[in-house]
């Protein structure tokens, strides 16, 4: 059921943040930009992946998305009427470097450039993820992320973006999901490159860390004053189905494979034990150099996470009996349990607010210190009854993180028109609460990014999944604010007319 209309007030005492709170909104380069063929942008491992038969829902790739590339002023122009503080928008490698090393691509860099400096004109912060998952295909020719080789390239890659961009950008993520890059990718086989390896996956978990360690160091070498670093992890809840001990073990494997895999050592605790316990006759991490961990954990000024959902498991039999032969996502737990109390949005996932909680809670108690959290991620899908040949798309393994227009909603905010979208408010109210909660508690989250500003390419599942505040005909690229998109800009509208004064003073950030 939808939550009371009460609940969605954007004047509610449960909705309102410090005054020093960054509200965004998020997009990333091969979901929206389209042009993959322009001004000398090379092949990506998504444009391969998507190539091959059956990789993706019915067979659809990033070209054309939303047509960005082109149609950038449009959307520009859309973040300035929603009233952002700030926009994360992520770099595509193979527009800056087409081979994935070696000279940037002046014409990639000039789009980037263009694209920045009207988003900053308007007052809003952009921040850049370095890596949304396009790795340069001829990197994946010679090993892709299983390849030490490429953590370096994608330092130097960092590099090259700072020199470049770094007059115009002041917040850098390094990486978006490494586990979605490396286990769903090279594990799973339902993202690209759609490998399904146990030792490779592994590896390929290690060289992102690296990669992003390396990247931060050689960032802090030449950075600007104002420079802020960060990295953005997906973060889940894992319980289990019922509180028995193998479905709790169960939860755990999964718990460190999903979370501690990458939060230990990014944040200084290392690798955790029972990784190499869970990955026993898997491989030899031999990948592992007595460095590296110093390397990955290079301090941060704050923490990206995306939350969607949690995770509900049960204990199962392994898929493979040898070890050598499984894939890293082979846990012997099955992660396709949905309880039944709780509602789903429109891709089947659980809509569960109170797992943000916990995962922030979660970190807090495992790690005695932390930087400054940004919620780069939290949103969700539902079916667009106006969609015209592109049908919803429904799935039982989540993956990360899946009316008429008006004329005048091509170049701003459409108007009494916007297609109703009830439940993504509820959805976003729902999350925004305990966000707050979270913060009132001494939590230290200074900012929020809205998952997403437009209708996207949703990786494996194609165009069903509509994320979007806006919504894209992708037979006429025209963009229609929804409900939600005019629901968020009166709550940011509602945050700057005044702060809760309880709020504001138990605000970590002061």
């Amino acid at each position: 059921m939808p939550i009371p209309a009460a609940a969605r007030d954007v004047d509610a005492p449960g909705l309102r943040f410090p005054p020093s709170f960054v509200w965004g909104v998020a997009t990333s380069s091969y979901q929206i930009e389209g042009a993959v063929d322009a001004d000398g942008r090379g092949d990506s491992i998504w444009d391969a992946f998507s190539r091959r038969p059956g990789a993706v829902a019915r067979g659809e790739s990033g070209d054309p998305a939303c047509d960005h590339y082109h149609r950038w002023p449009q959307d520009v122009e859309l973040l300035d009427q929603l009233g952002v503080d700030a926009y994360r928008l992520s770099i595509a490698w193979p527009r800056i470097q087409p081979e994935g090393r070696g000279p940037v691509n002046r014409k990639g860099i000039d789009f980037y450039r263009r694209v920045l400096s009207a988003v900053r004109d308007r007052g809003i912060s952009p921040f850049v993820t370095m890596y949304h998952w396009d790795l340069p295909q001829a990197l994946e020719e010679t090993g892709g992320w299983r390849s030490r080789d490429t953590a370096l390239r994608f330092a130097d890659y960092a590099v090259a973006l700072h020199d470049e961009l770094g007059d115009l950008v002041e917040n850098w993520i390094t990486l978006n999901e490494p586990y979605v890059s490396s286990i769903v990718g090279y594990g799973q086989g339902r993202h690209a490159p759609g490998a399904r390896e146990g030792h490779g996956a592994l590896a390929a978990a290690h060289h992102l860390l690296l990669g992003h360690g390396l990247a931060v160091t050689a960032l802090r070498d030449q950075a600007r004053p104002d420079d802020r670093l960060g990295i953005t992890l997906n973060r889940s809840p894992v319980v289990g189905v019922t509180d028995t001990a193998a479905d709790i073990a169960a939860a755990a494997r999964l718990d460190c494979v999903l979370n501690h895999q990458f939060s230990d050592p990014v944040l200084g605790a290392g690798y955790p034990a029972e990784l190499t316990e869970i990955y026993a006759g898997v491989s030899d991490f031999s990948f592992r150099h007595d460095s590296d961990l110093a390397t990955i954990a290079a301090p941060l000024d704050f923490l990206g996470l995306n939350y969607y959902y949690r995770i509900h498991v049960s204990d199962a039999p392994y898929a493979e009996p040898d070890p050598a032969a499984r894939n890293a996502d082979d846990l012997g737990s099955d992660r396709t349990h949905r309880p039944a109390e709780a509602r789903r949005s429109g891709l089947n996932w659980p809509i569960e607010p109170a797992g943000l909680r916990e995962v922030l809670t979660g970190l807090r108690d495992r790690h005695a210190t932390l930087p400054p959290i940004y919620l780069t991620e939290n949103g969700c899908a539902y079916p667009d009854p106006a969609a015209k040949g592109v049908p919803p798309e429904h799935t039982d393994e989540p993956t990360e993180s899946a009316a008429t227009a008006s004329p005048a909603s091509t170049t701003g905010v459409a108007g009494n028109d916007a297609p109703d979208d009830a439940e993504r408010i509820d959805f976003l109210a729902e999350h925004l609460a305990v966000l707050r909660e979270a913060i009132a508690a001494g939590i230290d989250v200074r900012g929020y990014f809205l998952w997403s500003l437009l209708d996207n390419f949703e990786w494996a599942l194609g165009y069903g999944p509509r994320f979007g505040i806006v919504r894209v005909d992708y037979d006429t690229q025209q963009r229609t604010p929804r409900a939600s998109f005019h629901w968020y800009r009166e709550l940011l509208r509602a945050q700057r007319s005044g702060a809760d004064t309880e709020v504001a003073e138990s605000d970590p950030t002061g």
